[in-house]
């Protein structure tokens, strides 16, 4: 198997792995209130996670140059942010904290995404960011072609 071939199915089951982890990060081992609208900001989270494992196995089976399933993403792209906004209205006056940390968080992975990559993880892309500074997601990229 190519070593991109395992980076991308090891980006999607790490994405998928972290729902379960941050689920009982959260509300196991650190007791955090398990609210309707905390709840509500974790699955806004899990959901953006499963979204990025669903477009790295994408990615992974892409064999020509269209990744499948980018009517998907593309729906994502402008259904996220309604879902996001509701979620930080909704846990702010609410006044659930673990809920809009969710949600925040959420937030990031959403822009991580879609727009702008955040998340780098490997000397190579740090000292890329340091030279040129953020660039468009992968994502993005392949939804603008």
């Amino acid at each position: 198997m190519s070593a991109v071939r395992r980076r991308l199915r090891s980006l999607a089951l790490l994405e998928l792995i972290n729902i379960p982890l941050w689920g009982w990060a959260a509300f196991g081992a650190l007791g955090l209130p398990a609210t309707a609208l905390d709840l509500a900001g974790f699955a806004l989270f899990a959901l953006l996670l499963a979204e990025g494992a669903g477009y790295w196995l994408a990615k992974l089976c892409q064999t020509g140059r269209t990744v499948p399933g980018l009517w998907f993403f593309r729906a994502a792209r402008l259904i996220n942010p309604v879902l996001l906004a509701a979620g930080l209205i909704l846990t702010v006056t609410g006044r659930a904290w673990a809920g809009l940390f969710f949600t925040g968080f959420a937030v990031l992975e959403h822009v991580n995404y879609f727009h702008v990559q955040l998340m780098y993880d490997n000397r190579a892309d740090l000292r890329r960011l340091a030279r040129r500074g953020f660039r468009r997601s992968h994502l993005a990229r392949d939804l603008a072609a």
